[in-house]
């Protein structure tokens, strides 16, 4: 079964997205910041991170940023969902690999279609920037 962690401080957008991607036969873990993210991440890598950009403690930025600094051999994928689209904000992902931004709100079906693409091709032939 391929493992998704979701971090993201907002409870609802927890719950819905843990719901469907668990109705979708994919297990999903869920955390309320980067911090809590990253512990997890240092266990055991996910298959995908999905993360908001706004979060206490650790944003997602911070998150991503240390994910590439620390863990340069990642195999793992990350969904940003983010309300926020202007350039400004997507400008610090160019320097991170497999990294896919989403707006919120996230329709669940074009979620799950990406991350159904994903996990249908090859790690070494989805390439993402």
């Amino acid at each position: 079964m391929k493992k998704i962690l979701i971090a993201d401080d907002e409870p609802h957008v927890l719950r819905v997205l843990k719901m469907s991607l668990e109705k979708e036969g994919y297990e999903v873990a869920v955390c309320a910041n980067g911090m809590e993210a990253l512990a997890r991440i240092e266990k055991q890598a996910p298959d995908i991170l999905i993360t908001d950009i706004q979060m206490p403690l650790m944003t997602g930025e911070e998150l991503c940023r240390h994910i590439e600094e620390y863990m340069p051999e990642r195999s793992f994928l990350i969904f940003v969902l983010t309300s926020r689209t202007e350039i400004e904000h997507r400008e610090w992902s160019r320097s991170i690999h497999n990294l896919l931004f989403l707006e919120k709100p996230v329709s669940i079906r074009n979620l799950v279609d990406r991350l159904d693409g994903y996990f249908s091709e090859t790690t070494d032939s989805w390439k993402v920037m």
